[in-house]
């Protein structure tokens, strides 16, 4: 098996058993504050050291890669569910009204940053991980809309699907029951490259006061605490911060691994 594969399944296990974990077990309560204890280097009792208010910091990352991976993970799964339909539709109609209206939307949508999809709906309804979980979402749905479309239309002109035409099955027929299953590998390894990225997207919002509120630790969140206090505890921006690249790395690796393994052309060439 590729060893990026391995590695990359390796380093994001390790971030969602922690997550797991902390939802029945973290060594402190990430809520106590402990004043008389805070800003503690990495030591016995407090693995990761303290922050300001004396938290836990390997508490803190326990119940944050909850946070991130909760965010990341219903945000990938929003554009999925909108944008492989739409690219399927699109693809089935290429050249039509159709196919127009969901590319010039898809198009509008991409001219619109996260961060900045963020901000209007904060302006809206408040900061918060739901929301930051929506404008996540909305900014996926284009991409797998654009993905899903490129890979159907290099399948509607092979010999099954005109089989299948000939058969008297309809477009959104086809799409279901063969374009759907022969683009679902490439929508795998996209799928965890999105993921990664709504981390990052996450941490990002989280960063600016837009995403996870407090008392809900957040690795952005615990970045942005950090920041002015690096001079004299730089393990409070050190580890979150390395707790992001871990989990970014592992999941773009096993993306890469994921291709590799799936992608018949890659295999041959390489054998």
């Amino acid at each position: 098996m590729n060893r990026n594969l391995i590695l990359g399944a390796i380093l994001s296990s390790m971030v969602v058993l922690a997550a797991l974990i902390s939802f029945v077990w973290t060594p402190y309560d990430h809520t106590v504050m402990n004043i008389p204890d805070k800003l503690q280097t990495p030591n016995a009792r407090h693995w990761f050291g303290t922050d300001h208010f004396g938290r836990d910091m390997f508490s803190m990352i326990m119940v944050g890669a909850r946070t991130s991976i909760a965010v990341a993970l219903v945000a990938v799964g929003i554009g999925m569910a909108i944008g492989v339909p739409l690219g399927l539709a699109a693809a089935a109609q290429k050249g039509s009204w159709l196919d127009e209206f969901i590319m010039r939307g898809n198009d509008l949508i991409f001219a619109f940053p996260s961060l900045v999809i963020a901000i209007l709906i904060t302006a809206v309804f408040g900061a918060g991980a739901i929301n930051a979980i929506i404008a996540i979402g909305i900014f996926n749905i284009p991409v797998f809309a654009r993905i899903t479309r490129g890979a159907a239309l290099s399948l509607w002109e092979r010999e099954f699907i005109l089989a299948a035409r000939v058969a008297g099955k309809s477009r959104s027929r086809i799409s279901a029951e063969h374009i759907l299953p022969n683009v679902a590998n490439l929508l795998i390894v996209q799928g965890t490259i999105q993921f990664s990225l709504g981390i990052l997207a996450e941490a990002g919002l989280s960063y600016v006061g837009l995403g996870a509120q407090p008392p809900i630790p957040s690795w952005g969140r615990m970045l942005a605490d950090a920041q002015t206090m690096v001079s004299f505890a730089p393990h409070l921006a050190l580890i979150p911060g390395f707790a992001i690249i871990l989990t970014v790395l592992g999941l773009n690796l096993m993306g890469d691994g994921l291709r590799d393994w799936l992608d018949p052309r890659i295999r041959v060439a390489r054998a």
